[in-house]
């Protein structure tokens, strides 16, 4: 299994974004200093979601950024994906890590530390825990402390990145938690200067680490 650097964790978002300008983001936030990229769809078809996914992936592939797929195992071994990322409704950590073999990463989202703890005895390599702050992503999110977000870093091995909400404003309450990382959506997305906002948030991030 491999463990990646999770210093800077990329989410991306793609509602109202035409596949040109969702691959220049990811491009311009992997040249700023994103360490891993997450695709994310909700509402794509498989075939959708493989042509995009293979797009993003000869993007990742340039600047030698592990590319996670969220949910779908199944794309993320057609596309050639470094790795997948399950939720607590999805495919279970166990037999996603069968599927995806040993080499593989397998990312786990966590709430609490009994679920952190079951992730890592089932294979996860490492943990998404949030939201620490409320999204305007379609994802449902409820909202995690900060305090269990410490009790998740301090109760497992593997790395813990913290995702909800973050922006360079406001990831300062994340200071001593143990984490490894931030996880990021709008705060790239959204941003003017994709690469400028990557450059940032990763040096920011390097302070809280």
């Amino acid at each position: 299994m491999r463990t990646p650097d999770l210093t800077l964790y990329f989410i991306t978002d793609s509602t109202g974004v035409s596949d040109e300008k969702l691959f220049d983001t990811v491009d311009k936030a992997c040249r700023g200093g994103a360490t891993v990229v997450q695709l994310r769809e909700k509402n794509r078809s498989g075939k959708e979601y493989f042509d995009l996914a293979c797009g993003v992936k000869r993007v990742t592939e340039r600047y030698k950024v592990p590319l996670i797929i969220d949910d779908r195992a199944d794309i993320a071994l057609a596309c050639g994906a470094e790795g997948v990322h399950v939720g607590s409704a999805d495919i279970p950590v166990a037999k996603v890590r069968e599927i995806m073999g040993k080499e593989k990463i397998v990312g786990a989202t966590a709430k609490t530390v009994e679920r952190a703890l079951e992730a890592e005895r089932d294979g996860a390599d490492y943990l998404g825990v949030g939201a620490i702050y409320p999204t305007n992503t379609k994802v449902v999110t409820v909202i995690t402390e900060v305090s269990t977000l410490k009790d998740i870093c301090a109760a497992v091995k593997i790395p813990v990145c913290a995702i909800g909400g973050l922006n360079y404003d406001n990831c300062g309450v994340l200071e001593g938690c143990g984490i490894s990382g931030i996880a990021v959506v709008s705060a790239i997305m959204k941003s003017d200067d994709p690469y400028m906002a990557a450059k940032m948030l990763k040096e920011r991030s390097r302070e809280l680490i």
